[in-house]
């Protein structure tokens, strides 16, 4: 493929510090490298704790156990995400509530998220779908108002913000991924961060197998024993150098990444006035950059597109199979209301490359020649 979908960022001082990690002669977690990326993201996030894990997967997972989620128990979330975001609920037994998403902006619809609330209802999980911001105002009233905790999956979200405040910073606590498709990444790799100084002690338990040991390496007990439920949610120390590198150069990242989206936007200004619908961007968000998507009119229209494309050697993709359709969804899940604005998603959207490198100028160049020889 000419142009691919992505293409890792590479800073240039992932081998070096990967290098250093084994000069230390520690490879397993909670090294050096650990403790530094953790303390960056704090900073970064103005979060009271930051967990690296293996994955944003694990970190969810985290959240579910934090908040004893229990057979029965029901999570609101929306169905256009990765499996993940439900997954993780339903391994405690929690039956994922699905709701639709705002059609432009393809996150939780919060005025929906009332209607579906009920006496089970023990927790809202909020995605930030292309690192633009859902409503947190809202999000966080109703959370407030019916003392039910927020979650943010902020796996899309580093580097954006809602009114200036970190994505990710505003629920009770988040989710953050370093997979190798997003941003910043190390391969494989995540982060629970913690916003009320509550789960603390007991998230690090969990992360380490549900032993006392981080109490322990700070000297508050004189051994680590077994004290609650758990498992081994650490990276190790190889991820975190590779990922320490990224971050030195974060912000550089995400501010091509942000460029690439605005050449496509002012390449397709003219397509916006009926053959496609571009990506809205509410008043409260500043997003990052990780995705770049546009609406066809229809599936037809987008297959023939994402076919067109490759035709050029140019990889375009769709993103989700909603949850609620899939045969998982159906049996752990359920649906609260119609999910039509999920199934136009599903249907319609479709992802450009927009990784740093990328040549938009021929993505766009193609784009505007298949609209303008079939629409």
């Amino acid at each position: 493929m000419q142009i691919p979908f992505n293409i890792p960022f590479y800073s240039g001082n992932e081998c070096n510090y990967i290098k250093q990690a084994f000069d230390n002669q520690q490879l397993s977690g909670d090294g050096i490298f650990t403790k530094k990326v953790s303390q960056t993201l704090e900073t970064l996030f103005n979060s009271k704790k930051a967990l690296l894990t293996h994955s944003c997967t694990a970190a969810l997972e985290m959240c579910a156990l934090l908040l004893d989620i229990k057979p029965g128990d029901e999570i609101i979330m929306p169905s256009f995400t990765f499996v993940s975001t439900a997954n993780a609920f339903v391994l405690r037994g929690g039956i994922p509530v699905f709701v639709d998403i705002d059609p432009l902006t393809q996150n939780l619809d919060d005025q929906l998220v009332i209607n579906a609330l009920s006496s089970r209802t023990k927790a809202i999980v909020v995605v930030h779908y292309a690192g633009v911001s859902s409503n947190m105002n809202k999000l966080k009233d109703i959370s407030m108002d019916k003392n039910i905790p927020l979650v943010e999956d902020a796996a899309q979200s580093i580097y954006a913000c809602f009114n200036n405040l970190p994505l990710g910073s505003i629920g009770d606590m988040a989710t953050v991924s370093f997979h190798e498709t997003k941003n910043i990444s190390c391969g494989e790799g995540g982060c629970l961060l913690l916003n009320d100084e509550k789960y603390i002690e007991r998230a690090e338990m969990i992360r380490e197998k549900g032993t006392n040991r981080s109490l322990f390496s700070r000297g508050q007990v004189d051994k680590y024993t077994w004290v609650d439920i758990g498992s081994s949610y650490l990276p190790g120390e190889v991820s975190a150098a590779f990922l320490c590198a990224q971050l030195e150069r974060g912000k550089e990242i995400t501010d091509i990444r942000l460029m690439n989206c605005r050449n496509y936007n002012s390449a397709f200004g003219d397509l916006s006035n009926g053959d496609i619908r571009l990506m809205y961007i509410p008043e409260w968000s500043s997003p990052n950059g990780h995705i770049y998507y546009f609406m066809c009119k229809s599936l037809k229209q987008r297959t023939e597109y994402i076919d067109y494309m490759r035709s050029k050697l140019v990889a375009c993709v769709f993103h989700y199979v909603p949850l609620h359709s899939s045969p998982a969804g159906k049996k752990y899940g359920r649906t609260s209301g119609s999910m039509h604005n999920t199934d136009r998603a599903a249907d319609c959207l479709v992802r450009l490359p927009v990784y740093p490198g990328v040549n938009t100028k021929l993505v766009s160049d193609h784009t505007i020649n298949f609209f303008s020889q079939r629409y």
